[in-house]
């Protein structure tokens, strides 16, 4: 199964080595990413393949959102089928 990760807030250092961190603790492999800063607001989007994760994908959403308030910043995730569904015309 793959997922869409987004990750937005006020840029700082750490954001992307602790948001992977998580991920390969819980043996999440992230196969694309994408980042950028814009006036100092950070963006990620990244493809991850949970098919090997020792956690469900509802877990794995709470444990991002904990991450996410603890650096504050927002954390999502979302099963891929539904991201592209939601991004589709």
């Amino acid at each position: 199964m793959k997922a869409i990760v987004t990750v937005i807030g006020k840029d700082k250092a750490g954001i992307i080595a602790k948001v992977s961190t998580l991920l390969a603790e819980q043996e999440v492999n992230i196969e694309d990413i994408s980042q950028t800063i814009v006036q100092g607001n950070f963006t990620m989007i990244m493809l991850c393949d949970l098919s090997t994760a020792k956690v469900n994908l509802h877990t794995l959403h709470d444990l991002l959102c904990e991450l996410g308030d603890k650096i504050g910043v927002s954390i999502h995730i979302q099963h891929e089928d539904i991201f592209n569904a939601m991004h589709n015309i």
